[in-house]
């Protein structure tokens, strides 16, 4: 990773301007927040700059005692936060909350199969036996990122093979690329498109694991994580823009470009540390940063996203709007390429 190639100061006021205008975001502790967080507890931790996760500790707390609602797969990306101001502060409320939704993920969350967890993102049966790229981040990568804090290995077992499942359903074998979603009930991906923003949250999750779960090697479904991300990234690269992004639909020319997804993907080939991509991570880091205001909004990000019946709705989705997953997913990117020497000395999956 040598030749990877940044402005130091111009990476940092980013991710200084895209904090301070994500805590200015009125979030609650749905998805949005959930992710938004993540990204500033990365940027804490690549920066070592203890404003960021004091001012995510301050709005936490304010959550809590405005109290706390009903957990979903979605609402459990906000665990992601509570066991980073755990380990910051010490302090056990966090810890209690990110248990109890370990507990929910466990015990009542609705799965199918092989105890694949169904995508929720209310109390409802929103998508019955439905398996979704999003699934990763929210759920699989806390659930894992949990088990290694508790040395829980029924946690990480679990973990792992929500990554077995989610590959084995989602990831066509021809191209490398994933799906949106796929439906159990009707054994089909409905629609059947390359949705960039699944592919990051894939990408993304899958190349975190070999960094969080130690001894990552003995276990034998890391070997497939292993052998999916390096499937699904050299396929992706050829997909990348002039502009240095990737499109909501990735091979579809006429779709647009996606900050969100560009920087989830961009995150996971800093996290892989092959040398190969670093021509790719140089051109999408003057892309994202291009795709960043000055005061701190991520632009061009897709506003949610349910699995689309047809190409015309993932094209016609807004990008106007400032976005919770588009300022995380940019702040683990920016926070990456601070951190990409230790990456690389971590021999990172």
């Amino acid at each position: 990773m040598a030749n990877l190639t940044y402005d130091k100061k111009e990476v940092e006021s980013a991710i200084d301007s895209i904090v301070k205008r994500t805590m200015r975001m009125d979030l609650t502790w749905d998805w949005p927040g959930g992710v938004a967080y993540y990204g500033v507890c990365e940027a804490y931790l690549a920066t070592g700059k203890k404003e960021y996760i004091e001012m995510l500790k301050e709005r936490i707390d304010e959550y809590i005692e405005l109290g706390l609602p009903s957990w979903t797969v979605n609402t459990c990306a906000m665990g992601h936060a509570m066991l980073t101001l755990y380990e910051y502060s010490g302090d056990e409320k966090y810890l209690d909350i990110a248990k109890s939704k370990i507990d929910y993920l466990e015990n009542e969350a609705l799965r199918f199969g092989d105890n694949v967890l169904q995508h929720t993102v209310s109390v409802n049966n929103d998508f019955p036996e439905q398996c979704w790229a999003d699934t990763l981040f929210m759920a699989a990568f806390f659930l894992l990122r949990a088990g290694v804090l508790l040395k829980d290995e029924k946690l990480i077992d679990d973990a792992l093979n929500q990554y077995y499942w989610h590959i084995k359903y989602l990831q066509d074998p021809a191209t490398g690329l994933f799906y949106h979603g796929y439906n159990n009930i009707t054994g089909d991906h409905m629609s059947g498109f390359f949705w960039g923003r699944a592919n990051a949250w894939a990408a993304y999750t899958m190349s975190e694991v070999g960094r969080v779960l130690p001894e990552c090697y003995l276990y034998p479904k890391f070997l497939d994580i292993v052998g999916s991300i390096n499937e699904q990234l050299a396929s992706i690269k050829l997909l990348q823009t002039e502009n240095g992004l990737f499109r909501t639909i990735l091979d579809d020319e006429d779709s647009y470009e996606e900050v969100s997804a560009s920087c989830g993907i961009a995150a996971a080939m800093i996290n892989k540390g092959n040398p190969l991509h670093i021509k790719y991570i140089n051109k999408a880091t003057r892309g994202i940063l291009d795709n960043v205001s000055e005061d701190g909004r991520v632009l061009n990000v897709s506003g949610g996203t349910a699995v689309m019946k047809d190409r015309e709705g993932y094209r016609g989705i807004s990008r106007d709007w400032i976005q919770g997953w588009g300022q995380g997913l940019a702040l683990a990117y920016l926070a990456g390429i601070i951190n990409y020497d230790k990456i690389r000395s971590d021999g990172a999956l």
